[in-house]
């Protein structure tokens, strides 16, 4: 039989056509990923990227698993108490917009989930790289803005403090806890040298550094024992777990140096000991974060529809309630605010499960939801619920928790 007869011209073009589709989905969604970092601008750059991955999936296809339909579900149930509190706030912009970028949002954690169902592996990897690119250009404009080079002081910093390609210090220093825990992950298990892991590491952590943020202090702290611990727990030799215990105090030792060269410049110093204390002014007395909090418990009691999208800050001195889930009552009344709570509840469910489960997702898993579950819990003392790196997490550990045996290969014609 010719060469011809046994690979006619119609399977090389099918074979080409596919690849073709793979190389243009990864390419899209590598755009996510490095888009995700911009949020100086409304409508940012990712909401654009989106859209185009959005059309370039749903022309090729995607797959919904049944699985899915709880974080659908609830999501649902979650912004419909959001424009059911918005009814009487039809007239504000700022609400209506707020409840319009939920909505958006949404349709964002829906589509990652749903895309993980084909080459599941090949396409975290690809959004790794993509956030890991954004993770660099965040920190390194926020560095910039820090140090106050070419005068961007004013364009990168938020009261003296590095916020980069966002408008808060205190979400671009959780944004940049993924890509650093990935990092750290990658040098533990020998996919990349420890010179080679530290310099890439060098730009996000110091960005995230000079945030002077507790909460992304925190969440890097913990989300990295986290992702440690599970990798260790996880994996398949003696050897590698040798491995890992000793680079991670390899690491260890490393930023703890990095830390005390930081601390050595006086103005440094200074800001770090005022940030890292827990008795901050703003936080203390009745009219304090914790105050306000606890005043507007009894309140949205006796209020279904919660206050309105917004309409916390009047209520309250204008400050918002730092906590996700005293706004998810607040903004998204009880319909809302129980949806949130149970997707989060739900969420930790199917996360400890699929960090368990073996796999070529599996390092892909532990990184993310070590992050991902510290987050959840970070929610107790931030507004998180329009972090769009919190909706493309949710997405990617439901989308990995509904594959099945087989699925998430590598992808073929579709």
């Amino acid at each position: 039989m010719s060469a011809l007869a046994q690979n006619p011209p119609q399977a090389g073009r099918a074979s080409r056509l596919a690849i073709s589709y793979a190389a243009i989905k990864r390419g899209t969604l590598w755009l996510l990923g490095a888009a995700s970092g911009l949020a100086l601008v409304e409508p940012s750059p990712y909401e654009v990227v989106f859209l185009l991955a959005l059309f370039v999936f749903a022309l090729t296809g995607i797959r919904f698993s049944q699985k899915l339909l709880p974080l659908a579900v609830l999501l649902l149930g979650y912004n419909i108490g959001g424009i059911l509190s918005l009814i009487p706030w039809m007239g504000d912009g700022d609400s209506v917009r707020f409840t319009a970028v939920s909505v958006y949002l949404m349709i964002t954690c829906v589509f990652v989930a749903g895309i993980m169902s084909q080459d599941a592996a090949g396409r975290l990897e690809t959004l790794r790289r993509g956030w890991l690119f954004a993770a660099w250009v965040a920190g390194f404009a926020g560095l910039l803005g820090y140090f106050d080079i070419a005068g961007l002081g004013s364009i990168f910093t938020l009261y003296g403090r590095a916020a980069g390609t966002f408008k808060d210090p205190n979400v671009l220093g959780p944004y940049l806890a993924l890509p650093i825990v990935y990092v750290l992950q990658r040098i533990l298990t020998g996919q990349v040298g420890m010179a080679r892991g530290l310099v890439t590491l060098s730009i996000p952590l110091a960005a995230l550094f000079f945030t002077f943020s507790r909460g992304a202090w925190g969440v890097l702290v913990v989300s990295t024992a986290l992702m440690i611990a599970l990798t260790f727990l996880t994996a398949p030799s003696a050897a590698s777990r040798r491995r890992i215990v000793t680079m991670s105090l390899a690491a260890l030792v490393a930023m703890v140096a990095a830390l005390l060269v930081a601390l050595s410049f006086e103005d440094i110093r200074n800001v770090f000991d005022a940030r890292a204390s827990l008795d901050q002014e703003y936080d203390q007395g009745v009219t304090g974060r914790f105050g306000n909090q606890l005043r507007a418990i009894p309140m949205l009691l006796d209020a279904p529809n919660g206050f309105g999208p917004l309409q916390f800050r009047w209520l309250f001195n204008q400050a918002d309630p730092h906590n996700v889930y005293i706004n998810a009552f607040a903004s998204y009344g009880w319909l809302g605010g129980l949806s949130w709570i149970s997707l989060m509840v739900a969420t930790c469910y199917v996360g400890w499960r699929v960090v368990f489960r073996p796999g070529p997702t599996q390092l892909h898993a532990i990184a993310i939801w070590s992050v991902l579950f510290v987050t959840i819990l970070q929610g107790f003392q931030i507004d998180s619920d329009h972090w769009r790196h919190l909706y493309l997490m949710l997405g990617l550990i439901w989308g990995l928790a509904a594959l099945g045996p087989g699925d998430g290969g590598a992808e073929g014609r579709s």
